[in-house]
């Protein structure tokens, strides 16, 4: 009994690590329709600029959010503009920008770094709550807050401001929105942005959790996009169960079965439930309204 309450504690901690990445993955690919592979590095270079925050600026790693989530947002916006809009009739052409930008990011901070591991410290990261034979640190507490924070934040803007309203109107329906008076182009461009932004929350706060690399993004990607097709193209409360569902079946995989085979297994499931569901967990078939979408 105690494994079956540990291991849904790891799981639940670690499906928050799954989701936070997950949030701005699943926002970017359910509104402009573009596999963005280039998401896990964004999130790199959130940690990275985090690092800096510490060393130059010598603050907390907390307090680098209001400065890098900013300008990972400004960069998201300039990848729209520049590689993915050019590009908008091309999807293909799309997913293989994207890629590229997903090298050319790793390589440039692969030459900055020569390949050293850098880790960043914070002043709560000795603080804890033990839950059963399972510390839960507190670095690993906030990513957990944060995201449930995140998800109930994102909700509401998508469903109660006008820029989010938008956001739900060209995704529904791209030549009405037009029709109506919507800037299209412009509300990708945001919307990116946004993806981008939330790709430097989950940077900032995952920070003091990893060792910092290059390719560190290759240990979330896999992960989120499992993650977002789970969950429902396009919705918010896919993107966070999903991230759930995905960290418990890892570590109960992990706990009961063999480690090496735990994300073979959730992977197995994901299949599993798209043959039965193709629109996944909290997606509707036909929809493409984003937000938090109740199951038919």
């Amino acid at each position: 009994m105690d494994d079956i309450f540990n291991s849904l504690v790891i799981g639940l901690l670690l499906g928050g690590i799954y989701a936070l990445i997950a949030l701005g993955l699943n926002l970017i690919f359910g509104v402009i329709r573009v596999v963005n592979f280039a998401h896990a590095e964004l999130v790199m270079l959130g940690m990275y600029g985090t690092l800096l925050c510490v060393n130059v600026l010598h603050i907390e790693p907390y307090l680098s959010l209001l400065i890098v989530v900013p300008l990972l947002g400004i960069f998201g916006l300039a990848i729209q503009r520049l590689v993915i809009q050019p590009l908008q009739n091309e999807h293909m052409m799309q997913m293989f920008a994207t890629f590229a930008l997903l090298t050319i990011l790793q390589n440039l901070v692969l030459a900055f770094t020569r390949g050293e591991g850098f880790s960043v410290t914070t002043a709560v990261a000795t603080s804890g709550l033990q839950l059963g034979d399972v510390r839960v640190t507190a670095t690993r507490g906030i990513v957990f807050v944060a995201v449930t924070v995140l998800s109930v934040l994102l909700h509401y803007f998508l469903k109660s401001t006008l820029t989010g309203k938008s956001i739900r109107a060209v995704t529904q329906d791209r030549q009405s929105a037009r029709l109506m008076g919507i800037d299209v182009e412009r509300t990708f461009i945001v919307t990116f942005g946004i993806g981008a932004a939330l790709a430097g929350v989950a940077g900032v706060l995952l920070a003091p959790v990893y060792t910092l690399s290059p390719s560190i993004g290759g240990n979330f990607i896999l992960a989120a996009f499992a993650v977002v097709v789970l969950g429902g193209l396009g919705s918010v409360a896919g993107a966070y169960f999903g991230g759930m569902i995905v960290g418990v079946i890892e570590a109960f995989a992990g706990t009961f079965i063999d480690p090496e085979l735990k994300q073979a297994i959730w992977f197995l499931i994901f299949v599993l439930v798209l043959v039965v569901r193709p629109t996944g967990l909290f997606g509707q078939v036909g929809a493409e309204e984003i937000g938090f979408r109740e199951q038919t």
